[in-house]
């Protein structure tokens, strides 16, 4: 499971968003799982809806695009998000940023990001902060590259 919070694009599929929960909101009190087995097993302890390791790797893998209710459900109770962000991508952008800034936050309060990082933010001029945010992107970039190379 990776610590840094990875971007949502615009119009992710319902696969992208399973996965960027999974690496980015997972549930502190739970153990970080190593495989779709843990992590259907996890969901299903934590809510009580029985759920396959193979529905997750539908799920994660695009193989599966039109879940049963319960089972997103299951999977928005476990990662503490509305259902609705499972919705079409047009309607989710209001939800797809406060889902990331619950993820900044989670990484603030587990010392992943520095309060100090984000208040320096806060603090520069829009010109220093459209640099920052270039480097942050081409950054970003640069590691799904990498992650995506064999």
């Amino acid at each position: 499971m990776s610590n840094k919070t990875e971007e949502i694009a615009p119009g992710a599929t319902l696969a992208d968003k399973v996965e960027w929960l999974i690496r980015n909101l997972w549930p502190a009190d739970a153990q970080p799982p190593r495989n779709n087995v843990e992590t259907a097993a996890a969901i299903a302890n934590s809510t009580g809806e029985d759920i396959s390791s193979t529905t997750v790797w539908k799920l994660r893998t695009g193989r599966q695009e039109n879940p049963q209710l319960k089972t997103l459900r299951a999977l928005a109770t476990f990662f503490g998000v509305p259902i609705g962000y499972f919705g079409r991508p047009s309607e989710t952008a209001p939800i797809d940023e406060d889902i990331t800034l619950k993820a900044l936050r989670r990484d603030v309060e587990h010392g992943i990001i520095r309060p100090e990082v984000l208040r320096a933010l806060v603090d520069l001029s829009p010109e220093a902060r459209w640099v920052v945010d270039e480097m942050i992107l081409s950054a970003a970039e640069a590691d799904r590259r990498r992650q995506a190379a064999p």
